[in-house]
């Protein structure tokens, strides 16, 4: 009668928490079969991408920011207090053994109107373990296991982002440099125009008109070089911070049309899910809200609880220690709890759903990313061919309209816009060589950056 009982308990608190809620379908990630980009390459990704970039010194900005930037510092840190938190619900499941050691002594008046002056003491050893018959324990334990997995693939996220920035912020830094010396070659050719166009004025060879057009321009192209200096600055600020350390100066390594672009190996979409850390760590995020919401659900069931103590008991009243103990169990089953355990599990369920859409939205993210960097590698390509033909055509160009006007052929003017093309033309090419290259690197970080998961 009592197991009939017992039994009958145990499935109306079973019932009592109701159908376990599955994972919504639409949360699942839908892999697309091949990229819409035109892939050149496929296979692995090197795990120390950036040293394929041909430039030790890119290497080395690259090295050092993963060694010293505060961000990954941060993130290392999260590892740890998550490992923490995981130590805590393993040691949960654990048996706990508590010594007692409780001395007194006490003052009262006796029946005769005495002081009564008594000492004594108890020391006890105290044993008491969860069976966790229901899992309620060992559920909350796997979600923090999956906790301090999301927290490391975390940590790989960020180490590979600021890899990725360290190396686009180098590239950025080397074609800022390209700018410059380009513009500084102009002003050197400008200002060498410009004195002799004012000795052509000053000899009545020329109007004082070229002379002003080619002082106009000599400055337009002056003026280009403290802005561009500031932002060699600010680069070099931004790296600095990057790299743990104050503002300083970078060093440089190859030239930027010196940097080569190679062909990225690019996996396939399906398996790009277990090449990206952050994708992995959605992936924990919703192992770790699917054992709370069990650990949540396990709340209805009895908490059923053994405690062994045992010890001996001294005072001066006693003619010899009186030894003490005390063996039990507990069963603690809800009853009536006001509803909080449906909504504790309520709350649970729909914290396991927001997971597993924020899982299915970390993968759609990783594939327009590839999808991006594909795009903007094939285009830009497209797109410097192009400006290096342009710029050849307007290289010839200028040539032509030097030659007419020193022949009296045509006026300064023609000589004017033709250099002026041809400036915006070059400064075109050096931005749309570190166009490439950082796309290049965006790849490289869209793709997972040879990243895998470490082995536990």
């Amino acid at each position: 009668m009592r197991r009939t009982l017992a039994g009958g308990l145990l499935l109306a608190l079973a019932a009592c928490a109701g159908p376990r809620p599955s994972i919504p379908a639409d949360a699942l990630p839908d892999p697309q079969p091949s990229w819409r980009g035109q892939v050149q390459a496929e296979g692995g990704l090197d795990a120390q991408w950036w040293r394929g970039l041909g430039d030790p010194v890119l290497a080395a900005v690259v090295e050092q920011a993963l060694a010293n930037n505060v961000d990954i510092a941060i993130a290392a840190r999260r590892v740890e207090e998550a490992r923490a938190q995981f130590r805590l619900a393993r040691g949960q499941e654990q048996p706990e053994l508590v010594g007692v050691l409780q001395p007194s002594k006490s003052r009262t008046v006796s029946a005769f109107g005495k002081p009564l002056t008594q000492e004594g003491g108890v020391a006890q050893l105290s044993f008491s373990y969860d069976l966790d018959l229901f899992g309620r324990l060992s559920s909350a334990t796997e979600a923090a296991r999956a906790g301090l997995l999301a927290s490391q693939a975390a940590h790989d996220t960020v180490r590979l982002a600021v890899a990725a920035a360290a190396a686009s912020g180098y590239v950025t830094l080397r074609s800022l440099d390209a700018r410059l010396s380009l513009l500084r070659e102009t002003v050197a050719a400008r200002a060498e125009s410009l004195r002799v166009a004012t000795r052509r004025a000053d000899n009545g060879y020329a109007p004082s008109l070229e002379r002003q057009q080619a002082e106009a321009e000599f400055r337009a192209a002056e003026q280009l070089i403290p802005g561009t200096e500031l932002a060699i600055r600010r680069q070099e600020d931004a790296l600095s911070l990057l790299l743990g350390e104050p503002p300083r100066g970078i060093a440089r390594g190859q030239v930027l049309d010196a940097l080569p672009l190679q062909r990225v190996p690019v996996s396939m979409p399906s398996e790009l899910l277990r090449r990206r850390p952050d994708i992995a760590q959605a992936e924990q995020q919703l192992v770790a809200a699917d054992h709370a919401l069990d650990s949540a659900r396990a709340a209805f069931m009895p908490k059923v609880q053994l405690g062994i103590s045992g010890g001996v008991a001294t005072a001066d009243i006693l003619a010899e220690p009186i030894r003490i103990f005390s063996v039990g169990g507990s069963i603690l089953a809800p009853i009536f709890e006001g509803d909080r355990l449906h909504a504790q599990a309520d709350a649970a369920a729909m914290r396991r759903d927001q997971a597993a859409y924020a899982y299915r939205k970390a993968a759609l993210t990783a594939f327009r990313e590839v999808e991006d960097a594909l795009a903007t590698v094939q285009y830009s390509e497209a797109q410097e061919q192009a400006l290096d033909s342009q710029r050849e055509a307007l290289a010839q160009t200028l040539v032509y309209a030097t030659k007419r006007y020193k022949a009296g052929y045509s006026p300064y003017l023609e000589q004017i816009d033709a250099q002026r093309l041809l400036l915006s033309a070059d400064l075109a090419l050096v931005q749309s060589r570190a166009d490439r290259l950082n796309a290049m690197i965006a790849l490289y970080q869209s793709l997972g950056g040879g990243w895998q998961a470490a082995s536990h």
